[in-house]
């Protein structure tokens, strides 16, 4: 998983997105490695805990915080994307913020990509089992998550969106200016 997230996080950088994590070891690191490898603009926001998590060297920009809510909200403000790798109750968090926001259209509808089909089975099965069975969610809403083991698959999932949205904001533009 270390070397999967570096090489996300080297092909993100590479394809021109800053990469933001929350600055510690492990996964977090190897993104921001990835994006030291490839030139880009590495950025960690670290969050204060009782037993410090220390900033990863490969970070360029760290922004601490206090507070979780006030970090996931730098976190979904400046995304084209979220990779989420196996985690614990902090990913899970983060992941379930997300999709809440985008599901709800409080945020634009950005990519929700998991890495590691393997580890991510079992909840995957469950939401669909459970959540769309008990009629919790809609079926729509499977759509905002994508499953992949494949570094290649998570830029181009989050470059084509980019770009697609891009296009929409030009269109947009050009159309209030001749309006």
């Amino acid at each position: 998983m270390y070397q999967a997230a570096r090489d996300v996080g080297r092909r993100l950088a590479e394809a021109g997105f800053a990469v933001i994590t929350g600055g510690g070891p492990g996964i977090m690191e190897a993104a921001n490695r990835g994006a030291r490898d490839a030139r880009g603009l590495s950025v960690g926001c670290n969050i204060e805990l009782p037993h410090e998590q220390a900033v990863n060297p490969y970070v360029d920009l760290s922004v601490n915080f206090r507070y979780f809510f006030c970090r996931k909200t730098m976190f979904v403000k400046y995304s084209e994307g979220f990779v989420l790798f196996p985690g614990g109750f902090g990913t899970l968090d983060e992941l379930f913020e997300a999709l809440t926001l985008i599901q709800t259209g409080k945020v634009k509808h950005f990519p929700v990509i998991l890495v590691g089909q393997a580890y991510w089975r079992g909840l995957i099965e469950w939401t669909r089992a459970t959540m769309l069975g008990e009629g919790k969610i809609a079926s729509g809403d499977l759509g905002l998550l994508v499953c992949t083991d494949d570094p290649a698959e998570v830029e181009g999932i989050i470059v084509d969106c980019y770009k697609r949205n891009c296009a929409h904001a030009v269109r947009r533009s050009e159309n209030r200016k001749r309006g």
